[in-house]
């Protein structure tokens, strides 16, 4: 079986999402497919094969739906390279073309590879810090992280260690109220790395398994942005040797490239190890996941698709390659 027959097979069916997770993936991207396939149809009205021209309308398409002009130029060789060994390659297979190349693409950065919330079982507690500026949605994505691994079985414990806002800390208690999970937290103006300090000893006393760490997202200095997760870092380090496990960037997918330069900032800031996408379901840039998976080489865990609280789901790239492109 083909690399594309493979990753699109009914076979898979068994590690797929639910079919409720499936219509709310569909539901949250159709800004973003209806904008997409409405200027690919304007694009190659009247044309019967792929030529020069569909190629170019192509490029302008995916640049404006954010997936990014080096991700774009990936996307549109691998096509070119389609095309050349097959000269008369036709309009009507021009949709699975870019469907596989995007797949293939994805899995080059090892994105989309879970069906559920899981965590390393023999890491205990398993310690997520999460990073990212206000109002991408943070927060609230780690209240329905905490909802998914409750939900899964695991006892979870939450860290306000974005203590320079008093919202930040009410935002988050309000979550661990509503899930139902321990929060350790001070007052606003704490020290984060005291915080976080606080919430390993309280999650090793309580054997829990999980810890989320919440964490300023202040870019305005890059420098004290950098000293500060270095230092929270350091000290959780000396409860539990090898923390976080885990840092999660929470990217807000409406702004489109301004997610972009949101990611540069904070991966020269610390070292990011996977990504969640949010607000999907507001926007036609979805194509955003696409260009920042491939141009950071980072993993996109998570994928937001609405405001309930089971809308933010694993990021799994067979499923959302195919709900873009149904």
């Amino acid at each position: 079986m083909s690399f594309f027959k493979r990753i699109f097979s009914s076979d898979k069916k068994d590690e797929s999402l639910n079919e409720q997770e499936k219509q709310s993936l569909d539901k949250g991207l159709e800004k973003s497919k209806t904008t997409f396939f409405s200027k690919l149809s304007k694009a190659v009205a009247g044309k019967s094969k792929v030529d020069d021209e569909v190629l170019d309308n192509l490029e302008d398409i995916l640049i404006s739906s954010d997936v990014g002009v080096n991700t774009t130029l990936k996307v549109i060789q691998r096509i070119e390279a389609r095309v050349a060994s097959d000269k008369y390659l036709g309009i009507g297979e021009l949709n699975q073309i870019l469907r596989e190349e995007i797949a293939a693409l994805l899995s080059e950065t090892n994105s989309g590879e879970a069906t559920e919330f899981v965590t390393p079982t023999q890491t205990k507690p398993y310690v997520l810090m999460v990073v990212g500026v206000n109002g991408v949605g943070k927060t609230t994505t780690i209240g329905k992280l905490a909802y998914q691994f409750k939900k899964a079985g695991h006892k979870v414990v939450l860290g306000a260690a974005d203590t320079f806002r008093a919202a930040a800390i009410d935002q988050l208690q309000i979550w661990a109220d509503r899930v139902g999970v321990p929060i350790v937290r001070q007052n606003m103006g704490s020290d984060p790395a005291s915080v976080a300090f606080d919430t390993l000893q309280s999650a090793v006393a309580q054997d829990a398994d999980i810890v989320i760490i919440d964490t300023a997202g202040r870019l305005h200095n890059k420098v004290n942005l950098m000293n500060e997760l270095t230092k929270v870092k350091r000290v959780m380090q000396k409860v539990v040797g090898d923390a976080p496990h885990d840092v999660l960037l929470v990217l807000d997918g409406s702004t489109g490239q301004n997610a972009f330069e949101q990611a540069k900032q904070f991966t020269a800031a610390t070292e990011v190890t996977s990504l969640a996408v949010t607000k999907l379901d507001g926007t036609a840039k979805g194509g955003v996941v696409i260009g920042i998976s491939d141009q950071f080489q980072i993993p996109v865990k998570y994928i937001g698709v609405g405001e309930g609280i089971e809308d933010l789901q694993v990021f799994n790239k067979i499923e959302f390659v195919d709900s873009f492109f149904k």
